[in-house]
């Protein structure tokens, strides 16, 4: 397996993710260590736990986090439609840093903390309780749901166009650690006929 200075070439990378969710979190941390020691060119997209969910049988704790969870993604859609690609990831970078590793539950303050942070307007949080964009939220969903299938989360990778559910890691793997991870996860899913690989979750995320 050739070595991380070894490698030369840029790879294409998309990934969709619903801001609320620890584990995508997580693997977002882990291309950007990947990006940082490879030449990554990545996109950003939006999916949304609370449309994968809408028509299934879930639990009522799990349901009633949806509503919380869609107000960040159709910020996020609201920020990619008016502002462009380039908003997307500092506004997932500032909402996820104070979900996740910092633990917020209060909405409206990680929203406005977030919009000051990436230099939006304190007025533009008026989108996260509009469905103006759901249209593009949910095609953007559907987009990353279709490379892989219905029965998966987020987030979802493609590699070249090579997509796949996960990796679900923690915590997120530093140096070459996190290269050399890269290049199995990605050298097993572009097996054309490898399709699962799966244990349980014997700790929940492990934010530095």
């Amino acid at each position: 397996m050739a070595s991380s200075d070894q490698v030369t070439d840029t790879v294409t990378v998309d990934f969709w993710f619903d801001p609320s969710c620890p584990w995508a979190w997580m693997t977002s941390r882990w291309v950007d260590e990947v990006a940082r020691q490879r030449p990554l060119d990545v996109t950003w997209h939006i999916m949304s736990l609370a449309v994968l969910n809408e028509d299934k049988d879930v639990s009522e704790e799990y349901r009633a986090f949806f509503p919380r969870a869609l107000r960040y993604t159709r910020l996020v859609s609201a920020a990619k439609e008016l502002h462009g690609d380039a908003i997307v990831k500092p506004l997932y970078d500032a909402l996820g840093t104070r979900i996740h590793p910092g633990g917020s539950l209060d909405v409206d303050t990680v929203i406005a903390e977030s919009l000051a942070e990436v230099g939006l307007d304190a007025d533009f949080a008026r989108y996260a309780d509009s469905d103006e964009f759901d249209g593009p939220m949910r095609a953007s969903h559907a987009d990353g749901i279709d490379r892989v299938g219905q029965e998966v989360g987020t987030p979802i990778v493609a590699v070249d166009g090579v997509a796949f559910f996960g990796p679900v890691i923690t915590p997120a793997p530093k140096g070459e650690e996190a290269v050399k991870l890269w290049d199995g996860v990605v050298a097993v899913a572009r097996y054309p006929g490898f399709f699962e690989l799966k244990r349980t979750r014997t700790v929940g995320p492990i934010f530095d």
